[in-house]
């Protein structure tokens, strides 16, 4: 059955002190894997995207994925002609930091590198909105400590959605200190309209579901360190043991390794607990390179159909 055409859909939230409380424009800054998720989330839930990043280059692949992902919906009768055209349509993307100008809510999606997050904040505060809600979807970073960094912590949130972000059907919202209500109800009720439950969390190190799933997928990596298992063995008794989709050690090069040796740099630093320190030898595939999927090479060779162990 075709699913009707979802051209346009706005969001009216009562009791926002805000010029306007009708919020059709999304801008999301980064176009990895995490803010292309969220473009095309949002256009498939009748938003208009403005997708911002530094590299034509990867606004070029993203703008192809999102191009292929709805030619392949149209191709199985997922959606229909009107719908797969009405999405191209609501699609902007550029490298101008200044196309926040038009956005209801900005979402920065780049590297969880503080620095970074930082200076987009600053770059971006002259052209946004004054009743702008500015989210990032870190996460690990503080809440709080993101906010206070920007013009405006009180209408500052953070939204960490899950990769990949059209299939998880989660998002976590973490209110910093000085987050008032209007944003944090706001925050809930985009979650809500782009097709996500939203999940509360406290703004500590690495929320919710990183604090449980980092330890875990670090925990694996010293197992193999430590020559308890082999990449096979561990991945197929946590698939076939503890029915889990993926291997932890599959899941940790799809996630990408860089990524989760910052989020334990995270948890250890910000809470000071030795259980949290990164295995040296997930440390030492970041140094080779070896980062998973997105390189070809982590604990799997890609370049091999099936993918081998390298270890």
């Amino acid at each position: 059955m075709q699913k009707p055409c979802l051209l346009r859909r706005s969001i009216i939230v009562k009791d926002i002190p805000m010029s306007t409380t009708t919020l059709e424009t999304l801008a999301i800054i980064g176009a990895g894997q995490i803010g292309t998720g969220i473009a095309q989330t949002a256009l498939t839930t009748g938003f208009k995207v403005i997708l911002i990043d530094q590299s034509e280059e990867q606004l070029k692949i993203a703008a192809e994925n999102l191009k292929d992902t709805f030619a392949r919906k149209l191709e199985r009768g997922q959606i229909d002609q009107a719908s797969h055209d009405g999405y191209l349509a609501n699609l902007q993307s550029g490298i101008d930091l200044s196309q926040v100008r038009t956005a209801n809510v900005v979402i920065e999606a780049v590297s969880e590198i503080e620095d970074a997050k930082r200076s987009i904040y600053k770059a971006i505060a002259a052209d946004l909105r004054p009743d702008a809600m500015l989210a990032t979807a870190t996460s690990s970073i503080s809440i709080t400590r993101l906010g206070a960094s920007s013009d405006r912590p009180h209408r500052f949130i953070g939204m960490h959605f899950m990769n990949p972000v059209p299939a998880m059907q989660v998002v976590e919202i973490i209110r910093g200190i000085a987050t008032d209500d209007a944003t944090f109800e706001l925050a809930k009720a985009l979650a809500d309209k782009l097709g996500k439950k939203p999940i509360i969390a406290e703004d500590f190190p690495a929320f919710i579901v990183n604090r449980v799933l980092l330890p875990m997928l670090n925990e694996a990596v010293y197992t193999l360190y430590e020559g308890v298992g082999s990449v096979t063995a561990i991945d197929e008794a946590m698939k076939l043991g503890a029915n889990h989709p993926m291997g932890p050690l599959e899941l940790a090069d799809f996630i990408g390794l860089d990524t989760c040796l910052s989020l334990m740099h995270v948890l250890y630093e910000g809470l000071a607990d030795s259980k949290y320190r990164p295995c040296p030898l997930l440390v030492k595939y970041v140094e080779a390179g070896w980062l998973g999927r997105k390189t070809g090479k982590g604990f799997y060779d890609y370049s091999q159909d099936p993918p081998q162990p390298t270890r």
